[in-house]
């Protein structure tokens, strides 16, 4: 949108059949160039970096640093909202962009009002769990196509606000991650996915015993609205209920007893 705006061009490189639809949507609607080709997202993005190591185009995904300095500002309004840093920051981490963002958000705050600092869970999914495992993971799966990402761009940051922040890094079954998108939405909020890993991974480790939070301020952050990655719950099946178009069986159909 901003680069249509000032009349530049905008071209966005996917993984082909790897984005999922609201997402390439959005960057549609707006006018830009949609380029694809085959591969993961990882090998996507080797292609998009040397392209602008060796030209003047501007990369702008997570390692471009104006955009972490964007994002690291959510941590301030975190601080502010709630008087200081909360005492556990759950997220989920794909790219590592936003755990590196928050992180460093945290740390400049706290030297500068004091706020003090986060534990930090991030929440990758099984499927696509390199920082959990140690290694690059060539062929990602998972429903959680924000965070699918074998070989992440902020890798090293995110290992190292874990670390720093005396957290963890975790992975979590994609049967957890459906799990808690749906008790998400049950309390009014439909998040992608891929958003849902924070609250998956929190619970995963209460129920483990490895967390103790009687009395601690939790904060998970949703990533991303149910409308960017909607596929997972359209593949579900809608199945409306078919009546004529007779007022007195709509009525009957909506007034019965205990119709749910």
């Amino acid at each position: 949108a901003y680069a249509r705006r000032a009349g530049m061009r905008a071209i966005v490189m996917i993984p082909e059949g790897k984005v999922a639809t609201g997402k390439l949507a959005g960057a549609v609607a707006y006018g830009a160039e949609i380029i694809q080709i085959p591969g993961s997202f990882d090998e996507a993005l080797a292609f998009v970096v040397e392209i602008c190591q060796k030209s003047e185009i501007e990369l702008v995904n997570s390692l471009n640093p104006y955009r972490l300095e964007g994002q690291k500002s959510a941590a301030f309004e975190i601080c502010d909202t709630l008087g200081a840093a909360p005492d556990w920051m759950c997220l989920p981490v794909g790219n590592a962009g936003n755990i590196s963002a928050y992180w460093l958000g945290y740390t400049q705050y706290d030297k500068l009002k004091d706020t003090g600092l986060p534990r930090i869970l991030g929440v990758q999914a099984e499927g696509a769990a390199p920082l959990v495992l140690g290694h690059t993971v060539k062929y990602p799966e998972t429903v959680a196509t924000a965070i699918r990402i074998g070989n992440p761009a902020r890798g090293e940051q995110a290992l190292a606000a874990a670390e720093e922040s005396n957290g963890r890094i975790i992975s979590v079954s994609d049967e957890l991650i459906l799990a808690a998108q749906k008790q998400l939405a049950s309390h009014g909020v439909w998040v992608e996915p891929a958003s849902a890993a924070g609250l998956a991974g929190l619970k995963q480790q209460l129920e483990a015993g490895m967390l103790k939070l009687k009395g601690k301020r939790v904060v998970i952050i949703c990533t991303g609205h149910g409308m960017k990655d909607p596929d997972i719950v359209t593949s579900r099946g809608v199945k409306p209920v078919k009546l004529p178009a007779d007022y007195q069986k709509v009525a009957d159909y909506i007034l019965e007893p205990n119709k749910k």
